[in-house]
């Protein structure tokens, strides 16, 4: 699977631009504010309907514009696939594959596998567990319907429980029958989504840990843990327990939704103790594991998006990365950096076929 063509309209600071892609490596290159960053969010758009780095639609538009819309074609096997994604302010946003539009974005997601690296992954170390757990589910929702829907599904559930709890608030009443309907449902799919969850990480953390050793030299040691309220305590005992707190939270305090994965570099947090050079190598061979386990688990090589990785990263652990790359174990590469002359000399060690675009 490669994209052959993309068409961007009123897309971010693109008026109009085609591009037409080589199947192995294609490299943005230009100074910053150029767009090189945007070319690949588009790309991000076609597989998952919405922006990697601002999920509100209506700030995607071009500034004085009603409208966006980008265009893919792929090639899958022996045939093309045609996949656009469109919004006009005060609509709703359109995703059509071969001329079909999806009734729910969910449907779209996996059809078009896609990893992407960027310097805005460091939120997964530095933010809250709610983005390490998107990742989480990224990763598997990407291989595994099933899941997506089960998520979906506690989430909606999540929401009324939460808005069960404003109306008691408000109103100075409590009805525990109405609230039980509710912790049942939650356990129903939370116990789903934690058992996903725990079969997931088994094989996945001995794939990050290669990556990492592969991309380090072997230099330090890491580690990645599955963090759950669920691992120690069942759901609906958890939900019992907490009641009172979430009476004046208004909030559900406990289940799957506050899981998070733990990052360490030799025994202690990465957050505090990892060094720049170090925390970018964790962030890229969680995302190329996330690679390997898609790979595996749909057979299919996803599309590798690699924004501005060269930057704080030093010869060794760029030298590892290319290496990792020069094997057929990846399909199609897009890369963005800031300096042609060091990305083309990069580039020609894969002694893969290549294109480079200046914007």
């Amino acid at each position: 699977m490669h994209l052959k063509k993309l068409t961007l309209l009123n897309f971010k600071n693109f008026e109009s631009k085609n591009f037409d892609f080589d199947s192995k490596i294609n490299c943005f290159v230009g100074n910053n504010g150029v767009g090189k960053t945007n070319v690949l969010d588009a790309i991000f758009y076609l597989s998952f309907a919405k922006s990697y780095f601002n999920a509100v639609a209506s700030q995607n538009i071009r500034h004085g514009e009603e409208y966006f819309m980008i265009d893919g074609e792929y090639q899958v096997l022996e045939r093309s696939e045609n996949v656009i994604c469109s919004y006009k302010k005060g609509h709703k946003k359109i995703i059509k594959r071969n001329g079909k539009i999806y009734e729910r974005f969910s449907d779209h997601i996996g059809a078009f596998p896609l990893v992407i690296i960027s310097p805005a992954d460091r939120d997964l170390i530095v933010e809250g567990s709610d983005i390490r757990r998107k990742f989480m589910d990224s990763v598997i929702s990407q291989s595994d319907s099933y899941y997506l829907k089960t998520l979906i599904s506690y989430t909606k559930v999540l929401a009324q429980r939460n808005a069960l709890l404003k109306f008691f608030a408000s109103n100075r009443t409590f009805d525990a029958l109405n609230l039980k309907v509710y912790n049942e449902q939650l356990k129903l799919y939370g116990d789903k989504i934690n058992k996903v969850r725990k079969i997931f990480l088994a094989t996945f953390i001995p794939i990050f840990l290669d990556r990492y050793q592969a991309i380090s030299g072997g230099k330090e040691t890491v580690d990645l843990r599955y963090k759950s309220q669920l691992n120690d305590t069942d759901l609906l005992d958890l939900l019992a327990g907490s009641v009172e707190k979430d009476r004046v939270l208004q909030y559900t305090s406990v289940g799957v939704h506050k899981d998070d994965l733990v990052f360490e570099i030799d025994g202690y947090p990465i957050k505090k103790f990892g060094s720049q050079g170090q925390q970018k190598s964790f962030l890229i061979a969680l995302k190329l594991a996330q690679f390997d386990f898609i790979k595996e688990q749909s057979n299919v090589k996803p599309i590798l998006l690699l924004d501005d990785i060269f930057d704080k990263l030093d010869d060794l652990r760029v030298q590892q990365i290319i290496e990792l790359v020069n094997h057929d174990h990846f399909g199609q590469l897009f890369i963005s950096d800031t300096h042609a002359d060091r990305t083309e000399e990069v580039v020609k060690k894969t002694n893969q076929t290549y294109k480079i675009f200046k914007l």
